[in-house]
């Protein structure tokens, strides 16, 4: 990770004396972050090339020094102040009038560890930013007719992530299925498991099931895909089979891949798997408990790298098809979703408390518990105002970071 400091500076101050206090402070956070800054001084020409770029502001008296090279800036501005010299003072002035260009930024301010750590979730953002332009997600048949509002602004998305959204059409995943006449060497240890361990209403599908991997692997590399949303419905009557196996396996290698065509859905899976290396669990939250906060959130496929044990059953609502029952680790979990054109999100960390299974659910059940304002989460989000049914559930504490890179693309 290359990041880039730019300085300003007033003539006002002295020199020397500026220097010594900037550079100590500036050694910290280097030791801190374990890299060292790619220092630019106050030559802005080369801003925007690096993975993250810094304006330190070092004195007060620097605005109209700001103003003067913001025209050449772009992007989320990110000003460091020391604290000292009036460094802060000038800093929230610079800030104000950012806002009042309608530009957004941020003051890196408070002790080394904190800044730190921030400049760490910004640098992480800024790579998963750079890692998703250009890359290109399939929706693979359009979205299922029930999801009323879960449309994609494909203009919004291309303009604010650089991705590209391809429509193709669900009958050549069905003509590609019915093309498969051997299994490459990932789909042996699978296909032993569900020989060995599956009812039997379960193997009689399993080769079909696992058709459909091997079918789509070959329309991802066919279209360039990192990531698909799958109207897997269709297939029930198409090829009397399910995508849920597939879609594990394929979210399992961190290839975000999406049921029922959500596309909302997909660019979440996909935001997350470029920040924390999860494609994450997306999941139907099939019961709510306002007055606890605890929700039961569940579908039937979940990646199994996410998983600590599996197995499988049929597809819920068909009793077809190969589905997947998975036991994710209790402890820190982060519930996520994006809107189709960006402009909306919600992000909320939980307690995972245990797994569970009913026969009258999709196969993998989670309880978890929302740890801030859960009350009103569970009324005023989840039961008034929600970013539509599917929620994708990571493991582990991610609620910054995805702030953070919301914040980025507005």
């Amino acid at each position: 990770m290359n990041i880039a400091l730019y300085t300003l500076t007033s003539p006002l101050h002295d020199e020397a004396a500026v220097n010594a206090v900037s550079g100590a402070f500036i050694s910290e956070i280097e030791d801190s972050l374990g890299i060292r800054f790619d220092f630019r001084g106050n030559d802005f020409s080369g801003y925007g090339e690096s993975d993250l770029d810094i304006i330190f502001v070092r004195t007060g008296g620097t605005e109209g020094l700001f103003k003067e090279i913001f025209p050449t800036l772009d992007g989320n501005i990110l000003l460091l102040t020391s604290g000292k010299s009036n460094s802060l003072a000038a800093s929230l002035e610079i800030m104000s009038y950012l806002n009042q260009q309608g530009c957004k930024g941020e003051i890196l301010h408070g002790s080394v560890s904190y800044i730190s750590e921030r400049i760490n979730v910004l640098a992480k953002v800024s790579e998963a930013k750079k890692s998703l332009n250009g890359k290109n997600l399939g929706i693979i048949g359009e979205p299922s007719d029930w999801l009323i509002s879960s449309d994609a602004d494909k203009k919004a998305v291309k303009e604010k992530l650089g991705i590209n959204l391809l429509d193709i059409n669900i009958q050549e995943l069905v003509e590609e299925t019915g093309k498969v006449e051997t299994y490459p060497h990932e789909v042996q240890t699978i296909r032993k498991e569900l020989e060995e361990n599956a009812s039997e209403a379960v193997r009689k599908y399993a080769e079909g099931a696992l058709k459909i991997y091997v079918a789509l692997k070959n329309i991802v590399t066919r279209y360039n895909l990192s990531g698909l949303t799958l109207r897997c419905f269709d297939l029930l009557d198409s090829v009397g089979n399910t995508g849920c196996l597939a879609l594990a396996m394929l979210n399992s290698e961190g290839i975000p891949s999406g049921c029922e065509g959500d596309v909302p859905a997909l660019l979440t899976m996909a935001i997350g798997q470029a920040l924390t290396g999860s494609c994450g669990f997306q999941a139907n939250p099939s019961r709510i408990d306002p007055q606890t906060g605890e929700l039961l959130l569940a579908h039937c496929t979940i990646p199994f790298n996410m998983i600590l044990s599996r197995s499988f059953n049929t597809h819920f609502e068909s009793g077809i098809g190969v589905a997947v029952h998975g036991e994710m680790p209790v402890g820190d979990a982060t519930i996520f979703k994006v809107s189709g054109d960006l402009n909306r999100s919600f992000c909320t960390e939980a307690d995972l408390l245990s797994n569970q299974y009913e026969n009258n659910l999709c196969r993998t059940q989670i309880n978890l518990r929302l740890k801030e304002n859960p009350q009103e989460t569970c009324t005023e989000y989840f039961l008034k105002n929600p970013v539509g049914n599917h929620h994708i559930v990571f493991s582990g504490a991610h609620k910054e970071i995805f702030e953070a890179f919301m914040l980025n693309i507005e």
